[in-house]
Order: structure tokens, then C-alpha cells, then sequence
């Protein structure tokens, strides 16, 4: 009895996810490196034509790198920098506190009713496209000096990234998954804090990071005219006693603050939805 040996299946090999997973991951950590390394070569690139053009010119009015950087350290070991630095971001955590809550009403509303997203479209539009000096110039008219025109001005620009964005995380919801609420009788609360909320976090989380840019400029612009504390009374300051180097010593820690918030706010916004990118 003569046995008939079937040979093996040829073909391609049955893909590993587990692999493909990894070995995506190794391209993603490789690439993060070779990003820094790019941006501090341009970084340094950039500092040595300003020490270059800044010894030609011999000048004041254009200090050395190295003499920004002594007035960087000498402002911060003096706690002038710290005590600003937290008088700004104050007045920026209020005016966000107002603009999340009129930004959740305004974006929910819009996001739920079409009548809604026409009455407030066009002057969401007005508000995130009004040039900064506007605003600073408003609250300075309207507040005067003090940290409620930075505080107000905060608000109304992070309001449009933030109502825009709630009602695209509002429209987002699948409308089959809407009416199998009701058609379970579940309650608001419960349709709210499992089915808008898991939508309106993403979107949430870009109108904050998108808002906080904005926001963060033109709270130091309006600080610029009309302030008594913060890092743009202390340019607006160091400006009037023409001490450049203090001026530009201020900004780039102004640069420096709002990088590492920004870089901040998206390892949060990447830590927090982890969970989705396993998924997909």
C-alpha cells in the first residue's frame, strides 16, 4: 500500500501582527531622535549667524548670543522670572476656565442644532480671526491696567478653537448609537458620560492645544500695554530702558515656556489615548 505524502503549501508566509507592531515602534523611536537632532543643528546653525552678524555689527542694539544668555541666567536665579512667569500663566489658566465652559455650551449647541452652528459661525470667525493688537489694544481701553483685560482676552481667543472643535466631537457621534439610547430610556447623564464624552475628549484636547498658541501670544501682547506683572510688562519694561538684551533675554524665555507647555499638553494629549492607537 503505497502512501501518498501531500508536500507542504508554498506561498507567502502568514503575516505577524506582533512584528509588524514592533517593528513600527522601532522606526517610531529611531525618528524622534533623528527630529532633535535636525532641530538642534538648525537651533545652532541659527545662533552662530546671529553671534556672526552680531560681531559685525559691534552694536547695542544687537547683543551676543552669550550676553542674552547671561541676562537668561541672572533673571532666573533672581526669581523675577518665576514670579512672572506665574503671574502670566494665572491669568491664562482663568481666561482658559472661561473659554472651556462657554466653549463646551456654545460647541455643544452648535454641534446639536443647525440653527445654532449659523447664529454663532460668523462671529466665532471674527473672534479667531481678529488681529492680536485688537484685542490688546480693547483691553487696555475697556479694563486698563491690570489682569483683567489679559484674563478676558485669554477667553475670547481659545473660546472659538474650543467651541469649533466640541461641535465636530458632537457631530461625530454615531447617530445609531444615539437612538438605541433612547430606545433603552437611558438617562442624560448617562448618555453624556458614555457617549459625548469619549467623542468630545480628542477633540477637546486639539481645541486646547490649538487655543493655548493663540491665547498665549496675545495674553503677552496685552500684558505689552497694559499690565503691572507678567513676562510682556517686563518686555514692555526693558524695551523703555532700551536694555535689549533683557528684552530678548525675557522673549526667549517666553519661547522657551511655551515649547516645553505645548510639548507638555501633546505626551498628554499621546499618554491619554494610548488606548486607541493598540486598537487600531
Amino acid at each position: 500500500m503505497t502512501q501518498t505524502i501531500t508536500p507542504p503549501a508554498t506561498g507567502p508566509a502568514p503575516r505577524d501582527p506582533d512584528r509588524r507592531t514592533r517593528r513600527h515602534r522601532m522606526r517610531s523611536t529611531g525618528a524622534a531622535p533623528r527630529r532633535w537632532l535636525i532641530s538642534l543643528i538648525g537651533l545652532l546653525a541659527a545662533l552662530g549667524g546671529w553671534a556672526v552678524v552680531a560681531a559685525l555689527v559691534d552694536d547695542p542694539i544687537l547683543p551676543r548670543p552669550i550676553e542674552v544668555l547671561e541676562q537668561v541666567v541672572a533673571i532666573t536665579m533672581s526669581g523675577a522670572a518665576f514670579t512672572n512667569f506665574a503671574s502670566s500663566i494665572t491669568k491664562i489658566a482663568a481666561g482658559f476656565a472661561l473659554a472651556m465652559i462657554g466653549g463646551l455650551v456654545i460647541g455643544f449647541a452648535m454641534g446639536r442644532s443647525r440653527f445654532m452652528t449659523s447664529y454663532f459661525s460668523l462671529p466665532l470667525f471674527v473672534l479667531g480671526n481678529m488681529p492680536g493688537l485688537t484685542y490688546a489694544v480693547f483691553g487696555l481701553l475697556i479694563f486698563g491696567v491690570g489682569a483683567g483685560g489679559p484674563i478676558v482676552v485669554s477667553a475670547l481667543v481659545a473660546l472659538p478653537f474650543i467651541a469649533m472643535n466640541v461641535a465636530e466631537g458632537v457631530r461625530s457621534v454615531d447617530g445609531s448609537l444615539l437612538a438605541m439610547c433612547h430606545a433603552f430610556e437611558r438617562n442624560r447623564r448617562d448618555i453624556l458620560r458614555h457617549l459625548y464624552l469619549p467623542a468630545l475628549t480628542t477633540f477637546v484636547f486639539a481645541g486646547v492645544r490649538y487655543g493655548f498658541a493663540m491665547a498665549w501670544k496675545v495674553e503677552a501682547l496685552t500684558e505689552v500695554f497694559g499690565a503691572s506683572d507678567g513676562v510682556g510688562f517686563m518686555i514692555r519694561k526693558a524695551y523703555q530702558e532700551f536694555q535689549v538684551a533683557d528684552m530678548l533675554a525675557w522673549t526667549t524665555l517666553f519661547i522657551v515656556a511655551m515649547v516645553l507647555i505645548e510639548r507638555g499638553l501633546a505626551h498628554l494629549e499621546t499618554r491619554f489615548f494610548a488606548w486607541r492607537k493598540e486598537i487600531a
